[in-house]
């Protein structure tokens, strides 16, 4: 059981007794997932220390060893792909579409459920999400933007741009049933896409039908994922940004104004176990690849934000770190609310405490 006390600050240079020290090990004895914005990224830029700290992974480190880790955030709107190549050249180090774990990426577990069915995507502009859902493998995917060029008056407040009209995909939704909501990546018209839920859910998944009884929707549910349950998150706008846990508590609001009750609903995204658990086989799979199968080492989520990386680290029982450039602010004078087993001042100290520690364990 991990202790989650924080511990004394450690130079963020190898002291020359960890440069001299022979810990070099068939499989690195630690693993690494990283948030990104706050982290590595202060918006469309990297943060000061974060091409060092990747580089150290690289080898540069006293196991003289590739240490295996990933990029978990809660944000999206890309293919992991895409995702992968954009971070790849902005950070100067090769980063692989399979260390990428977006909001959304768990998703993939969900195809063979809804290969054929049809699911309403939300999030992102135009038909982004509808690109990255038949990615997956999700073949009869919709946007709000469908919905709205099939039918103006869907949400009469909202005037499509041209580039909209010529993507959406033409479909009868009175014809069309829909069988699940997925919140892709934080809703840009929230308006439309509150209205555009309650109704597929309120008429059992036909848009425009007739509203069902609170009994048959119960025995036929229309699966709603939202995929990132922050509420907010840093942007390179001095203050943090309301999120897509701010759109899911909107919906929630109004559902329960129409109905009397709120709408169950999974969710994932940092701190929710199902995403740590993903993420955990992810590493497993990039270690395996590495150096063949073998024992899951330690591990150590390094975020900006309490709530979401310490917290679901913590209860994974990972070591964490909580970084000082992000969501939490340390001038406040105010203890994060989740205790890390660290903190540090950027990445790359969290990056060499973790290691230094694990090579002090293998040295004794």
């Amino acid at each position: 059981m991990i202790s989650h006390r924080v511990i004394n600050s450690v130079s963020c240079k190898f002291p020359q007794f960890f440069r001299n020290l022979n810990v070099q090990a068939k499989r690195p004895p630690l693993g690494f997932a990283f948030d990104i914005d706050g982290v590595l990224m202060g918006g469309p830029n990297p943060l000061p220390r974060a091409r060092n700290a990747l580089h150290i992974l690289n080898g540069n480190n006293p196991f003289k060893a590739k240490i295996p880790y990933i990029l978990l955030t809660n944000g999206g709107g890309y293919t992991e792909k895409e995702r992968a190549e954009k971070l790849s050249s902005t950070l100067d180090v090769e980063i692989s579409p399979s260390q990428i774990v977006q909001a959304h990426t768990i998703l993939k577990d969900y195809v063979n459920e809804y290969t054929h069915k049809a699911v309403l995507c939300l999030g992102g502009t135009g038909d982004t999400m509808r690109k990255i859902a038949e990615s997956y493998g999700f073949h009869k995917s919709y946007t709000t933007a469908d919905v709205l060029a099939w039918n103006s008056s869907v949400w009469p407040f909202t005037h499509l741009p041209e580039s909209d009209i010529v993507s959406a995909r033409k479909v009868d939704f009175s014809r069309t049933p829909i069988s699940a909501i997925f919140v892709f990546h934080d809703p840009r018209n929230w308006g439309a896409d509150v209205q555009i839920m309650c109704d597929i859910i309120q008429s059992g998944g036909i848009i425009g039908n007739h509203y069902v009884d609170e009994k048959t929707r119960q025995n036929n549910p229309i699966q709603v994922i939202f995929c990132n349950p922050d509420l907010i998150w840093q942007s390179d706008f001095p203050r943090p940004r309301l999120g897509q846990g701010a759109f899911r508590e909107s919906f929630q609001a109004v559902y329960k104004m129409l109905t009397g009750s709120y709408y169950p609903y999974v969710q994932f995204g940092k701190p929710t176990q199902a995403t740590y658990d993903y993420a955990r086989r992810t590493l497993r799979n990039l270690f395996d690849k590495a150096y063949g199968p073998g024992e899951l080492p330690n591990m150590y989520m390094i975020g900006d934000n309490p709530e979401s990386d310490i917290a679901g680290a913590n209860a994974a029982h990972w070591y964490s770190v909580l970084v000082h450039t992000g969501v939490y602010d340390v001038t406040l004078g105010i203890p994060p609310t989740h205790l890390p087993t660290k903190e540090a001042l950027d990445v790359e100290e969290g990056v060499r405490w973790a290691i230094e520690r694990e090579a002090k364990l293998l040295s004794r």
